[in-house]
């Protein structure tokens, strides 16, 4: 296809789409607007069309990865809602890594979708008797909880059993003497495993429960 036939079938999703694609596998410092081109098949300057600066189009890649969290729907009971966003977010942001970083370095920036996004779950809450405060609050409790849960998973160095234990025996050779609490939880974890979705779980469901409690109260 010509060059003019890309510019004819270049649209502000497609650049957007083209940009998650790219950030997912090369990271979010390889999207700049002459990659994109080059990837589009257009001149740099093309993409200007479609999108206003690199910031609109930063703005825009957020307004995507977050259009994928599943969000609460009216009447849906609150817990059950805020538990499904939670497990969809953690999912979303596996998919891409590099989106918690950009969404809270863009945390000033305030789309129409980004805007929606927030008025929806604080309307769960709202709806469930939450006060406006209480309500902000349990959002951000459980955003802060994701957002480190992410961090977390990324620093442990295992994602499955196999590499658990290289990883694992490995630092008991190194500390069960010098730090025998790690290596005893170490060893317990060896034992039984360690599932990062089970583990995320657990902790998402104290979080809820203590919001219910706030809740009652």
């Amino acid at each position: 296809m010509s060059a003019a036939g890309h510019r004819a079938h270049l649209t502000r999703e497609k650049v957007l789409r083209t940009a998650i694609d790219l950030a997912d596998v090369e990271g979010l410092e390889a999207v700049s607007m002459r990659r994109l081109g080059r990837h589009l098949g257009v001149e740099a300057m093309s993409l200007y069309n479609h999108v206003a600066n690199k910031d609109d189009l930063l703005d825009g890649v957020i307004d995507l990865v977050l259009a994928e969290i599943d969000l609460p729907s009216p009447g849906d009971d609150w817990k059950d809602a805020m538990r499904r966003r939670a497990e969809s977010a953690r999912a979303v942001f596996h998919r891409h890594p590099w989106a918690v970083g950009l969404l809270e370095a863009h945390s000033e920036t305030s789309t129409p979708r980004r805007l929606g996004y927030f008025d929806t779950v604080l309307g769960a809450l709202r709806d469930a008797g939450f006060s406006g405060r209480s309500a902000m609050r349990g959002f951000s409790i459980v955003d802060a909880y994701i957002y480190g849960s992410i961090l977390q998973e990324s620093n442990l160095g295992f994602d499955d059993d196999a590499s658990l234990e290289e990883i694992g025996t490995d630092l008991l050779r190194q500390m069960a003497d010098a730090y025998p609490h790690l290596a005893e939880v170490t060893c317990e974890m060896l034992r039984e495993g360690y599932d990062h979705a089970v583990e995320f779980t657990f902790g998402l469901d104290l979080i809820l429960d203590a919001l219910d409690g706030l809740l009652e109260a």
